[in-house]
């Protein structure tokens, strides 16, 4: 499909993530018209780089996701409307990773105790048998795409054993083994992390449901780095409440921002963070990268990198 682009906007939902003149910056050098626009100028671009969707959209012929999830994206009626999109897909795994071995880390060495102990003035050290390393533990990797291999990448590095679950048994090189995502409940029974990196789908809703946390050992920790509705909350909450899992780190949630009513707030031994895994200083200028190859590879009518619609 040939698309000449006279005007692309950058939407200022990015801004969630990072400032849109960044990336306005970063693409001043394309031979079309970029600037940062709001819901009213949608409608008058030719393509537009997004956190959010909005129906207006339908009017351009190209959306770049700055997200590698798309689950907030009509796919259907964006092919009957014929207009492309493309996701950030590739530029997460190492900031990612790097996350999630913080929350590991933090977990190992009671750094969110220390933490937690310097707002209140508290010198208390952890008993004796707490604190532990990360290097000859085990996680298993629940999606292999390109977060988990991040994941599994950076804890690799660390020492950890590194288990991981997809569609085949068939190996990959950051992982030291795999399962079939039937044998997930086997997979995840006896390891100290649990990590999730699986994209929303129908089969991943609620992947994590009071029957996974019951597989998992009362000593591992849940993580997830995926999307909030992999996870059933009030199963987790459950889960934690009872003591069946030592802990839990989450960046995602099934309502953002997390409400204020929500327990997970004031649970022990869980980390939140605001869905920011991924973020990094150099966000824009990566997104502005799969851009730029785009707007190339659109002059030259070839396939598009990341295109998923």
């Amino acid at each position: 499909m040939h698309i000449d682009l006279e005007r692309l906007g950058v939407h200022e939902s990015v801004g969630t993530v990072f400032p849109a003149r960044v990336l306005v910056e970063y693409l001043e050098d394309l031979p079309l018209e970029v600037g940062a626009i709001g819901d009213d100028e949608i409608a008058d671009c030719d393509a537009v780089v997004t956190l959010e969707y909005d129906d207006a959209m339908l009017e351009c012929a190209w959306i770049h996701s700055i997200q590698a999830g798309v689950d907030r994206f009509p796919f259907e009626t964006l092919e009957a409307e014929d207009v492309i999109l493309t996701n950030s897909t590739g530029i997460h795994g190492q900031s990612v990773g790097e996350t999630v071995a913080g929350y590991l880390l933090a977990f190992a060495r009671r750094l969110h105790d220390a933490a937690a102990n310097q707002e209140d003035h508290r010198w208390d050290p952890p008993a004796w048998d707490e604190a532990f390393t990360i290097s000859g533990t085990t996680a298993c990797v629940v999606g292999t795409g390109t977060l988990g291999t991040g994941v599994a990448d950076v804890l690799g590095s660390l020492g950890v054993h590194v288990s991981g679950v997809r569609r085949s048994t068939e190996p990959l090189p950051a992982f030291d083994e795999m399962y079939a995502n039937d044998d997930l409940l086997e997979a995840i029974s006896d390891v100290d992390f649990v990590i999730a990196t699986v994209p929303l789908t129908d089969e991943t809703h609620h992947l994590f449901d009071a029957e996974a946390f019951a597989a998992m050992r009362e000593n591992a920790y849940f993580v997830n780095v995926a999307r909030g509705s992999v996870v059933d909350e009030p199963a987790l909450v459950d889960a934690l409440e009872a003591g069946d899992i030592a802990g839990a780190a989450l960046d995602v949630f099934e309502t953002e921002p997390l409400p204020e009513e929500s327990p997970l707030w004031d649970l022990d031994e869980v980390i939140v963070s605001p869905h920011c895994a991924g973020f990094t200083r150099d966000y824009g200028p990566n997104i502005g990268e799969i851009v730029t190859e785009n707007v190339a590879r659109l002059e030259r009518d070839d396939d598009l990198k990341n295109r998923v619609v």
